[in-house]
């Protein structure tokens, strides 16, 4: 049974979708935000879908992301050789196995423990996915259904127009699931789709109907293979502003705030300068005042939200068990 009375009913404009006077909420569950001046942070450079490092102290659950590594069995601990040769009655090889064997059993015990006190830590923060939709419904069907599938967060979808059925696979799945899916619906179409829905008013809406601790943007292309969200919001709930799946480094010109879109490059893990907004968990009492509410499309208004934002922006430093599936028209963050 349908338990919101506004879901499957059609507003005509985003912004005729009420809202509660009262948006912002004292930070629950989360610590206080760490403030110190994160401009002059430098990321690693590495591409943040993979790679290591530990300037955050932030881990993963279940952390097993696609991607080629050269040599999987030395992060775990063994010796390096990826074919182990050696003879096999040479005792000291067979110590040695033994010796990588163990320290590799331990390295996994230690991220299922490191995993399992982030839930823990992380239990009574309340956090939701927020999402626009505006079109490609198998992309639509696959990405919500990946995080109610990994993840207990509830999810905000606002259906633009539906596009191409979107809206109708939207409603569908909210159907199924009154109580993880709260949808609204508008006859508006997007703006980057020739419409008069824009990127600012949708992600300004959602941040504004939410009611969590934890707001994350999450673009309609992302679908997780796993829990993605408790290595966000524990870096949240320990003290960051925002954490992000991608996140980025201002060129190196000098300029404090360099203009949007040039020559930024990728950075992380750790502390960086910005984040992308295809993925990225942020304090939704920081978010307000802070999101570009004018902006029309999604194309560089995530790294503009997230420069606006007074905190720490990190990027996990473990691999997150995310994939994008297609890039769409237009960024949405």
């Amino acid at each position: 049974m349908n338990t919101a009375p506004h879901q499957g009913r059609i507003w005509p404009t985003v912004e005729s979708i009420p809202v509660s006077a009262v948006t912002d909420k004292p930070p629950g569950h989360l610590g206080p935000v760490r403030t110190e001046d994160v401009a002059g942070a430098v990321g690693t450079g590495r591409d943040t879908t993979g790679g290591a490092g530990a300037a955050t102290g932030v881990g993963t659950a279940g952390a097993r992301g696609a991607g080629a590594r050269a040599n999987p069995a030395a992060e775990l601990g063994f010796s390096g050789d990826p074919e182990q040769r050696g003879d096999p009655d040479d005792d000291m090889l067979h110590a040695q196995r033994v010796w990588d064997g163990s320290l590799a059993a331990n390295r996994l015990d230690e991220a299922g423990v490191a995993a399992e006190r982030q839930r823990v830590a992380t239990a009574d923060v309340t956090a939701s996915v927020s999402l626009i939709v505006d079109g490609r419904p198998e992309d639509v069907r696959a990405s919500i259904e990946s995080v109610l599938e990994h993840t207990g967060a509830h999810v905000l979808a606002l259906d633009l127009g539906d596009v191409d059925g979107s809206g109708e696979v939207l409603h569908e799945l909210a159907l199924r699931h009154p109580d993880r899916i709260t949808e609204w619906r508008v006859a508006e179409t997007p703006h980057w789709r020739g419409g008069s829905a824009t990127w600012g008013a949708c992600r300004a809406k959602l941040l504004h109907l939410d009611t969590s601790e934890v707001h994350v943007l999450m673009d309609t292309s992302i679908v997780l293979s796993g829990d993605a969200l408790t290595p966000l919001v524990a870096a949240v709930a320990d003290g960051a502003v925002a954490a992000g799946w991608h996140g980025l480094e201002r060129p190196a010109d000098g300029l404090e705030r360099p203009p949007i879109g040039t020559g930024w490059h990728e950075a992380g893990p750790g502390r960086v300068r910005a984040l992308r907004g295809d993925l990225m968990a942020v304090r939704r009492s920081a978010a307000i005042g802070a999101l570009p509410e004018d902006a029309r499309d999604g194309e560089n208004a995530d790294l503009e939200f997230s420069l606006a934002l007074k905190g720490e922006l990190v990027v996990p430093s473990d691999r997150l068990p995310v994939r994008r599936l297609r890039d769409h028209e237009a960024p949405q963050g």
